[in-house]
């Protein structure tokens, strides 16, 4: 595996999340209603907004359910509060994990993931102990056998784009800074290449490469993590092979 998150391929690959239609829907009225509470319910003038609308569609999300949550974000209808926590600490071998979460109840959501973290051979640490060793990076990945490298090069390039990774088997890895992501991603799609992923997430600055039983663990800690109804986004700075990935699956 290689690029911004190893997980993200491997998330990607193994459909172990998308595949759950329901929590999809879950995450992205979260988001849109955090969104709509935080800058307003007009997707034109907000931009957090707009990122989880466009998201909501790509899974399909009727349009009544993105009219409701935008309305519960903007006060005019009930609704949860959330709020939004990052908890960090350390899995096997190491790896740092940071974990973004939107929760009604912070109490229970600390203590959920402080036994999900030591279920799996790791431990939750201090605000601040990993999160430096990320920064926000703009990502999207296209199917290889979609385009070709030259062509979406030029392409990702000329509209912005930091950095396009080839290195993985599957899928060309386009690298962007924030402020530019959705230009690019729009300068792909106008030259009508599927996009396989897009999203502005957080990129590790450097990576662990796991082995053996550490592999399998981490993989565990990391679905675990995902697999919580609270939970956003998760990253993490492992790196696992394609031989050792297919030996943790074999082993579990």
């Amino acid at each position: 595996m290689s690029g911004h998150s190893k997980w993200a391929g491997i998330k990607h690959k193994k459909a172990i999340i998308d595949a759950k239609r329901g929590k999809v829907f879950t995450r992205v009225t979260k988001e849109i209603t955090i969104a709509a509470r935080m800058g307003g319910g007009n997707p034109e003038n907000n931009a957090r907004l707009r990122t989880a609308i466009d998201a909501a569609r790509d899974a399909n999300m009727p349009q009544d359910n993105i009219k409701k949550a935008v309305q519960r974000g903007t006060g005019e209808l009930p609704g949860v509060t959330y709020e939004e926590i990052s908890y960090e600490g350390y899995g096997p071998g190491g790896v740092a994990v940071l974990v973004e979460v939107a929760t009604d109840n912070r109490s229970r959501t600390a203590s959920e993931f402080r036994r999900i973290f030591s279920r799996h051979g790791g431990n939750m640490g201090e605000n601040g102990c990993v999160a430096w060793m990320f920064s926000q990076k703009g990502y999207i990945a296209i199917d290889k056998s979609k385009v070709g490298e030259d062509e979406l090069m030029s392409v990702a390039l000329d509209a912005g784009a930091d950095d396009m990774r080839v290195e993985d088997d599957d899928v060309f890895e386009i690298i962007t800074n924030p402020e530019n992501f959705a230009k690019v991603k729009a300068a792909v799609e106008a030259k009508k290449i599927p996009v396989e992923t897009a999203e502005v997430s957080l990129q590790p600055s450097t990576f662990i490469k796991l082995h053996g039983d550490d592999a399998r663990k981490m993989l565990e800690l990391m679905e675990e993590l995902e697999d919580s109804e609270d939970t956003k986004n998760v990253y993490a700075n492992f790196d696992i092979s394609k031989e050792e990935m297919g030996a943790a699956e074999e082993a579990r």
